[in-house]
């Protein structure tokens, strides 16, 4: 299998997943480095494919049925784990976290979170990897996008991070 023919393999595996494959997956499958399917990665998404780089893996855009709505929010470090169960236990799924960089401008970092399982594995990696929360660039502020299934959901998640003290709202 040449360079083409394995992007155009890569491509069709990421189309049929449902949940985000990890470039250590697709390089066993395919007996490359992680590195070769990081590049094959790149030039895929170079040729047009929208394929989004989260913590558990790869996966292809799709258009989600649901209201998508931005939470604004801030919190310690410590509360970050609280606050993303608070939305997925309500039926929503946490797409990703922004925030405002001095020098860099918007930051964005795909989370795709969608219950507490996958919240923990996030977590998880953030402890192991000693990697520090992008909104601790930012004193703790960032947005979150959601999904969620209806308005109600939505109102719920709010209310349930107004009780954590996480949502940010006008003063």
């Amino acid at each position: 299998m040449d360079a083409q023919e394995r992007r155009a393999a890569i491509a069709q595996v990421l189309e049929r997943a449902n949940d985000p494959v990890s470039a250590t997956v697709l390089a066993r499958e395919f007996s490359v480095s992680r590195q070769i399917i990081v590049g094959d990665i790149a030039l895929l998404r170079a040729g047009g494919a929208h394929i989004t780089a989260t913590p558990r893996g790869y996966l292809v855009s799709r258009t989600r049925a649901g209201l998508c709505c931005t939470l604004a929010c801030r919190h310690e470090g410590g509360q970050m784990e609280a606050e993303l169960n608070a939305i997925v236990d309500h039926g929503c799924t946490v797409l990703d976290v922004v925030v405002e960089h001095p020098v860099y401008g918007q930051l964005t970092g795909p989370l795709n979170l969608s219950n507490r399982y996958e919240v923990g594995q996030f977590i998880t990696r953030c402890r192991e990897g000693a990697a520090a929360p992008l909104s601790l660039l930012t004193e703790g502020i960032h947005l979150h996008t959601v999904l969620c299934p209806d308005e109600q959901a939505f109102a719920r998640v709010r209310q349930a991070l107004r009780g954590l003290g996480v949502l940010l709202e006008e003063i």
